[in-house]
């Protein structure tokens, strides 16, 4: 039988429950304290971040529109501006959050544990960032033309269907979408720490596949606005991300069998 050197040893000292959840508590304080500290920063600078996601909308209008976002409640626009520094502070900080998560768990892993749990760690935020990126640089320059398209003037219809989107509507949206596309876009971690669980394997998602395709355009027509185009830009990708996980589940547990 193998002896694991002291190195291999978990660092953590042996604690008491209410140990644990005191240094849970610390840490979780660390996290929050980090948004707080994000959502002010953010608050001050939330025009230039308000006008950043309102960009691929004035695009999609075009430089000669007089197209607008209208709030029709008197303290809409204010608590509009606070949830939009609520989103960005936590979208900035989200490696604050996940790096207290990893201060807390890492004490009581083996070093191999470590290093193997690392990698997931580090790919989750930058899969959530390349999730929003995909939204704010694809999905949104492609979807709003066709949402926009079905304005009209007084010549074609009766009375002109001119776009009146309120601020709050649009940003929700928005946000959804983000933090929608940062979600999925999870599927090779989540995968991958199922695989190195010996829960799944590569054979077993080879499989499934079929049954995934399904289960992605689904979620898709769930996630995105009601266009296929929007649904046909989330599935690619998370299908190319299926295709990734199968990949990074067979080289983590290459002889791995399932029926």
């Amino acid at each position: 039988m193998t002896t694991k050197s002291v190195e291999d040893m978990p660092h953590d000292v042996p604690k008491t429950l209410l140990a644990h959840l005191i240094e849970l508590r610390r840490r979780l304080l660390w996290a929050f304290l980090a948004m707080g500290a994000g959502m002010g920063l953010c608050f001050v600078f939330v025009e230039p971040i308000y006008g950043f996601l309102v960009a691929p909308l004035a695009q999609a209008m075009g430089p000669e529109s007089s197209g607008r976002l209208i709030y029709t409640g008197l303290t809409e626009a204010f608590f509009t501006y606070m949830k939009v520094a609520f989103f960005a502070g936590v979208f900035a900080t989200m490696p604050i959050l996940l790096t207290q998560i990893w201060l807390y768990v890492a004490p009581g892993l083996y070093k191999a544990e470590r290093r193997a749990f690392l990698p997931f760690l580090v790919a989750t935020p930058v899969l959530f960032f390349a999730g929003g990126a995909m939204v704010y640089y694809v999905v949104m320059p492609a979807a709003w033309p066709f949402f926009l398209s079905f304005q009209s003037t007084g010549a074609e219809t009766s009375l002109p269907i001119q776009l009146e989107a309120r601020v709050s509507e649009y940003l929700d949206l928005v946000m959804t979408l983000i933090f929608a596309f940062g979600l999925c876009f999870q599927m090779p971690v989540l995968l991958g720490l199922l695989g190195r669980a010996g829960l799944v394997s590569a054979d077993g998602l080879r499989k499934k596949r079929k049954y995934a395709v399904v289960v992605v355009f689904v979620l898709a027509a769930f996630l995105t606005p009601p266009d296929v185009i929007s649904q046909i830009l989330l599935a690619i990708p998370l299908l190319g991300l299926y295709e990734v996980s199968i990949l990074l589940v067979q080289k983590l547990h290459p002889d791995a069998r399932t029926a």
